[in-house]
């Protein structure tokens, strides 16, 4: 495993400090960021910081859905039936494809 440390500092163009952070990689993922890093003209710590950024993007969505669905669950609201789900989920790109459950 690598380690890499990300300097503070901030950004003459957009002023944004940043922090820095401590990540480990396999050896092989190392290889591939110094390729991509060559390749693209970019550092690799902004590599990394693009990644971070896109994945919280893509995930945090779906643990806030998830917290809410949970509290939802416990006010004793009653829910969809898992067997009309099922029954709708399989329908999808059939010719008689289902209105979601409500």
């Amino acid at each position: 495993m690598l380690c890499y440390s990300v300097d503070t500092m901030k950004n003459d163009v957009t002023e944004a400090k940043t922090t820095t952070m401590t990540v480990r990689i396999a050896p092989e993922l190392n290889e591939k960021l110094d390729i991509l890093a060559h390749n693209t003209k970019r550092t690799k710590a902004f590599l990394a910081s693009e990644a971070i950024a896109t994945y919280i993007g893509r995930n945090s969505w779906q643990v806030a859905r998830i917290k809410d669905s949970l509290e939802e669950a416990k006010t004793g609201t009653p829910g969809i039936p898992h067997t009309e789900v099922e029954r709708w989920v399989k329908s999808w790109d059939t010719k008689k494809e289902l209105p979601p459950p409500k």
